[in-house]
């Protein structure tokens, strides 16, 4: 399985990333811990890397996006799918990752949308940085951050349903219970997203499924 990870901040990508990781046996390409891991280490790219943070700006998309082909290089070496979680953030990211992933013959089998109000994510990220002593993570800034979501990120999603590959769900319930859905919406998939193209394939929302069960 080749699944990409299409959230707001504060929705569980990483945990629903690690754990679709593990239950597949693929990869997890976390951009942001790859990032810190080339800047830990020092490397070329690392620099680059430290250098635009230190200036207080945004690394690349250039940056990112190197390190995330080659992570999916290393990927279909090893006969693996992966989870990507942090690319695409723009539709620019998203449709030359694409192009990329076309050439390595490594395109997403699914877009994963996990669906959150901005109440609760004000909610939870607010509840992260009083746990973790976090002073960045004020409302302004989470504002912020969700107002950049919703202009440039949130239009992606149009994007991966118009190709047919974007499943979404209700992300606001536990997390165990999310992590359930999202595992047992992929099994049925799985047999299916190589025999049926993306281009005849439709999106799928899951998010009423609780209101249709009377939850």
């Amino acid at each position: 399985m080749r699944i990409l990870l299409v959230a707001p901040p504060g929705a569980g990508k990483g945990t629903q990333g690690a754990l679709i990781a593990t239950h597949f046996g693929i990869p997890h390409i976390a951009t942001g811990d790859l990032l810190r891991d080339h800047v830990a280490r020092g490397t070329e790219l690392g620099r680059a890397v430290k250098q635009h943070l230190d200036e207080g700006g945004l690394v690349p998309d250039e940056v990112v996006l190197e390190i995330v082909e080659h992570e999916i290089a290393k990927a279909k070496a090893a006969g693996l799918g992966y989870v990507l979680d942090g690319v695409p953030r723009n539709i620019t990211q998203a449709r030359t990752l694409y192009e990329a992933a076309l050439e390595l013959d490594m395109t997403a089998d699914v877009a994963l949308h996990l669906k959150v109000d901005d109440d609760e994510v004000v909610r939870r990220l607010l509840a992260r940085a009083a746990l973790e002593h976090r002073s960045d993570d004020t409302e302004e800034v989470i504002a912020r951050r969700l107002a950049v979501y919703h202009e440039v990120t949130a239009p992606i999603v149009d994007w991966y349903a118009e190709r047919g590959i974007l499943v979404s769900v209700d992300a606001m319930r536990p997390v165990e219970e999310v992590g359930r859905e999202v595992l047992a919406a992929l099994e049925v998939l799985r047999p299916l997203v190589g025999v049926v193209p993306p281009g005849a394939r439709r999106p799928i929302d899951l998010t009423g499924l609780g209101a249709a069960f009377g939850k």
